[in-house]
């Protein structure tokens, strides 16, 4: 008897707008997954997981509602591995302090309060390596803590609203005004992180990410 061949996992990049095609790249470096563009309902329904990149955290609020993306991106960050990074925080946090006037379109599902721009305007973002916890229980990311993380306008996460949302990494202490603020977490098939590590050459978080996936596919 042979063993019927096991389906290799897809992950979908929110590809509305910001840098997506970062992501694309770092996650075909790990392999292990068919990696493709997701912009309609439709193929969001045919992936395992998504990640929702960087960018304009408004913009992508305002063309997730004209495709009609909010309600299946619901439901889908519900049930199935999903990974926001810097305005893909925002998306998935529960709250978010420092809204814009006309409000902000969340997917919500992470158990965190956000805030918008937190290290202030694009000429003040800056690059810096991340203190990590629990590196014995992560070990796919016990070597990203020696690579600087790039965080451009972007958000932190002020306050964990439940026990079941696991801080990863803070910032350093380092004479920065936001020094020890949360800026990934994890929450159980949810993942979430200030920084884009797509703009560094680690691949530590993709890896991570699809190691979720891994798992939640048993």
């Amino acid at each position: 008897f042979f063993s019927p061949p096991c389906k290799m996992m897809r992950v979908g990049v929110l590809a509305l707008q910001g840098g997506f095609s970062e992501h694309i790249v770092s996650l075909r470096k790990c392999g292990g997954a068919e990696v493709c563009e997701v912009r309609t309902a439709e193929e969001l329904s045919q992936v395992d997981a998504l990640v929702i990149p960087g960018g304009e955290s408004t913009t992508l609020g305002l063309i997730a509602t004209r495709q009609g993306l909010v309600e299946p991106l619901r439901a889908f960050v519900a049930a199935k591995p999903t990974w926001g990074t810097c305005a893909g925080l925002i998306f998935l946090a529960d709250s978010v302090s420092s809204q814009m006037k006309t409000g902000q379109t969340m997917i919500g599902g992470v158990a965190v309060n956000a805030e918008r721009n937190a290290f202030g305007r694009q000429v003040e973002s800056y690059e810096t390596q991340l203190d990590l916890y629990d590196i014995q229980e992560e070990p796919a990311l016990r070597y990203t803590n020696e690579v600087p993380m790039v965080f451009i306008r972007a958000p932190c996460i002020t306050k964990v609203l439940s026990d079941k949302c696991k801080v990863l990494a803070t910032l350093p202490k380092s004479g920065h005004k936001r020094d020890g603020e949360v800026v990934a977490v994890r929450q159980g098939h949810l993942l979430a992180t200030s920084f884009h590590p797509e703009l560094t050459p680690d691949i530590s978080w993709h890896q991570y990410f699809l190691d979720i996936v891994r798992h939640y596919q048993k």
